[in-house]
């Protein structure tokens, strides 16, 4: 009588747990990220929503790191089943996901961007170097012996003495934001590459030279041990934490407000923000480069990089309009050289390129391992 009781009981939950499963259905496409995308992301969602018989997507500006931690947890309709960035994903991300059981991840390159370093329009537009910017925000910079020390730099002027004397105050994303690692990337890094030794650091193979390098740039003993390129990057990457640089969230718009009400602070966020506020703010000229659409596009502008979004192939099917939305967003009329996501600031693809992840979001590809 025992084992029929609990023969009875175990059936009962089973059918308990197969109608909670049958439940748990979810008929909105469920979309979080970056919020460099999350402009153009709702903007399909919304023709999308208008246009099919299919719900408007929920869309969640989270930053891409953050988005990424999201989609990676695992699959089901408790989990979103696109994620937006404004880098490609990392390696270690992938590895999250597969160990989540998130797998078949189908990659969809949508775009460029460009960062743009905002100011008011209400004062003279800055003209700057990558070198100055990491002299301006790095936490730590050569002295004039070359070594490594904290930054001194209080305003521009102390960076680069053709600069005005303005004090830095650069509103910034946190290290979640893909904003925060392209700029980290390609701003910081480009300027750090401007000193010889930190140049000589980051390209040495030969341990002896690494040595010798990290010992004149003043760089504790217990780091030789580590390759010249990790520990290059540790210093082009390390921005400082003395209030030159103020962590603003993922609220681009908020960096905006921010500008207009505090005249001599500095943005950072993408251009299409640039582009949407054009009336109020104006980016900074970067090595002779304003952020320009067209400087973005022909790769002249040196602060640029490509957005993404990915999407769980388990849950094509799973979840209506998932396959609709893809070939909306990467249709001629949305992301095309006339597409409607280039009025928003989005720089289109060269039409290759753009028949390319087409061609992936259509036959549902699934990426590589990196």
């Amino acid at each position: 009588m025992i084992k029929k009781a609990l023969l009875i009981a175990a059936l009962s939950a089973a059918v308990v747990s197969g109608v909670t499963q049958a439940s748990a259905v979810r008929d909105y496409i469920s979309i979080v990220g970056s919020s460099t995308v999350y402009p153009f992301a709702t903007v399909v969602a919304e023709k999308f929503g208008k246009t099919t018989r299919f719900k408007t997507p929920k869309v969640e500006s989270t930053g891409s790191g953050g988005g990424l931690k999201l989609f990676c947890a695992g699959v089901g309709v408790g989990h979103p089943d696109i994620t937006n960035t404004s880098r490609r994903i990392k390696k270690s991300e992938q590895e999250l996901c597969a160990k989540n059981g998130v797998r078949d991840i189908i990659e969809v390159k949508i775009g460029y961007d460009g960062i743009v370093l905002g100011q008011s329009k209400a004062i003279k537009q800055l003209e700057l170097t990558r070198k100055d910017i990491f002299l301006a925000l790095a936490k730590q910079v050569p002295d004039k012996d070359g070594k490594l020390i904290d930054n001194p730099n209080v305003t521009w002027k102390d960076a680069n003495p053709v600069l005005p004397a303005i004090r830095i105050e650069v509103l910034g994303p946190p290290p979640t934001s893909g904003t925060r690692d392209a700029f980290v990337e390609l701003a910081m890094e480009g300027g750090a590459k401007k000193f010889d030794d930190l140049k000589r650091l980051r390209g040495s193979t030969d341990q002896a030279e690494i040595k010798a390098l990290m010992a004149k740039l003043g760089i504790p003993e217990s780091a030789f041990n580590q390759k010249g390129k990790k520990v290059f990057k540790a210093v082009a990457h390390g921005i400082r934490e003395d209030g030159a640089f103020i962590e603003a969230g993922e609220n681009d718009n908020l960096i905006v407000q921010k500008l207009e009400a505090k005249l001599d602070s500095v943005g950072i966020f993408g251009f299409s923000f640039l582009d949407q506020n054009a009336d109020k703010i104006q980016g900074a000229m970067v090595d002779g480069q304003a952020p320009t659409f067209d400087a973005i596009a022909d790769g002249a502008y040196p602060v640029s990089r490509p957005l993404y979004f990915y999407v769980k192939k388990a849950h094509v099917g799973a979840v209506p309009g998932i396959r609709e939305y893809l070939a909306e967003f990467t249709s001629d009329k949305a992301d095309g050289e006339e597409g409607y996501l280039s009025d928003k600031g989005l720089i289109p693809m060269p039409e290759a390129e753009r028949a390319r992840f087409r061609q992936v979001a259509t036959e549902l590809t699934p990426m590589s391992a990196l």
